[in-house]
């Protein structure tokens, strides 16, 4: 009896002291409530570059999770001293029965199980709270929309490059190291025309700014320039089984499903080129129109850059001084400026404004191979290397980056949306992360087994003429792949 009387005194002082800390709780958080405030204030008086929207939007988030963990805090304190007061408790049970010490036996056993479970109770709600507040801060922040659209399935190997036609009808291009290049509907995902003149891998496509002209750089050490000519399919049924059947192919099986697909079989196909440029020792592995379409710039590994004239297929000038193998080649969307790429980690700037004077700049800014650079529509140069780092630079003053991304994994062909000025990074690590030309991420694409690509993504272009489709990326598991992106206007404040 007197042991039950005892028992029954503490539980109603433990009761006591949670529910008048509990009372003090409340008074601390009614109390400390304008706290917050006049941080706030504090702050907002501070310069800073960020935009006062998502400023606002961070203080309050930061001012949350403040409070939550000040919360835990005093909670944390509370149970403590309910651990301290039970373990009061049992001892002074253990010396009334057993009269023994209470540090041994089933005294010992008794404190150790309770002890246990105020831990484990600590922990748990210590969990819930935290990951609480982690949801609540990304669902806040992570605006950005993106979502696969289409997939474009029928190449026997993987692709190398993609691009989209200049002029109407928009159609994706692809080239493959299956030594075919496909046209692709954008809104059906069919191929519409194969282009099979190569003997080698097809690394690179572009079209013709103002013609229905593709030019594409092959493994054979040529370039060709071939027209085409297509007819876009009437939309699809609202209801496509099929569709449904093949998000079910298992993951370890999709590829020899890709391999038999009949489409691209059934396309129309043209096997000679217009016109054949064959001046390269090596492998050629990009090619580009210069402003205008009159003229194309090819990148080998000879490690040399030519330029030819369209309309007699002469080689006009050969752009020598890179130390190894060139990986890729772009040309400015106004200017007459073409940038080089190289295995020896530069890459060149060389500028055909003046006809008499052909200058060309070196730039020293990676320390593994630059595996692309381009123009942005203003007066930036993106480059991307195998050394994981994207670099903007300014064509006014590029002595050193204006920006520079670092990332888990080498970059491979980039791209750049003329309209809202993002960068699309395809990785050797399978995925795609966009980010704007400061250097922020914005957002990383979705992947998994059922969607995104599952081997090394290669290259990514951007569709300014399509909201509902405008970014495709192509990768070495055989396929191609249309996004939605939708980045909102607070996160590409500046």
């Amino acid at each position: 009896m007197p042991v039950e009387s005892g028992n029954s005194a503490a539980a109603r002082q433990v009761k006591q002291k949670r529910k008048s800390h509990s009372l003090s709780i409340r008074r601390t958080n009614s109390v400390e409530q304008d706290r917050p405030g006049m941080q706030r204030d504090m702050l907002e008086g501070q310069e800073s570059k960020l935009p006062m929207a998502l400023r606002s939007n961070l203080l309050d988030l930061f001012g949350q999770i403040e409070r939550e963990f000040e919360n835990l805090y005093i909670e944390n304190i509370e149970l403590r001293r309910e651990i301290e007061s039970l373990n009061e408790r049992l001892a002074g049970e253990g010396q009334t029965v057993d009269g023994g010490d209470p540090s041994k036996g089933a005294l010992k056993t008794k404190a150790s199980h309770s002890t246990s479970q105020l831990s484990q109770k600590l922990k748990t709600t210590y969990k819930a709270s935290t990951s609480k507040i982690v949801s609540s801060f990304k669902a806040t922040t992570s605006r950005a929309v993106c979502q696969l659209v289409k997939e474009y399935v029928g190449h026997r190997d993987g692709i190398w490059d993609l691009a989209i036609t200049r002029v109407q009808p928009l159609v994706l291009g692809t080239a493959s190291a299956d030594h075919c290049s496909m046209l692709w509907s954008i809104e059906t995902g069919k191929c519409l025309l194969k282009y099979t003149g190569h003997a080698g891998s097809v690394n690179s496509i572009k079209f013709h700014p103002t013609e229905q002209m593709a030019l594409t750089a092959s493994g054979d050490q040529t370039a060709h320039i071939w027209r085409y000519m297509v007819q876009l399919p009437l939309p699809p049924p609202p209801a496509d089984i099929s569709a449904s059947l093949d998000d079910d192919v298992d993951f370890s099986d999709k590829d020899e499903a890709e391999g038999e697909a009949d489409g691209p079989s059934e396309c129309p196909t043209i096997r000679v080129a217009t016109t054949t440029l064959k001046s390269h020792q090596g492998v050629v592995i990009a090619a580009d129109w210069l402003v205008g379409g009159k003229q194309v710039v090819t990148a080998s590994w000879d490690r040399a850059a030519n330029l030819y004239d369209v309309e007699t297929s002469e080689l006009v000038h050969t752009l020598t001084g890179h130390d190894q193998e060139l990986t890729h080649c772009c040309t400015h969307p106004t200017q007459r400026l073409v940038v080089t790429s190289s295995r020896d980690t530069t890459f060149r700037l060389w500028d055909f404004r003046d006809p008499s004077i052909h200058s060309v700049n070196v730039f020293q800014g990676h320390t593994d191979t630059v595996t692309s650079a381009v123009f942005t529509v203003g007066d930036n140069v993106v480059s991307g290397s195998d050394d994981r780092t994207v670099k903007v630079w300014d064509l006014k003053n590029m002595r050193s980056p204006i920006a520079t991304i670092r990332t888990d994994s080498a970059v491979n062909r980039i791209s750049v949306s003329a309209n809202q000025r993002i960068i699309a990074l395809p990785h050797d690590n399978r995925q795609v992360r966009l980010f704007d030309m400061n250097g922020v991420r914005l957002a990383r694409l979705p992947r998994s087994n059922r969607q995104g690509h599952r081997r090394m993504v290669c290259c990514s272009v951007w569709n300014e003429e399509n909201q509902a489709c405008n970014l495709f990326t192509c990768g070495f598991d055989r396929q191609a792949i249309g996004w939605n992106i939708n980045i909102p206007a607070l996160l590409q404040e500046k």
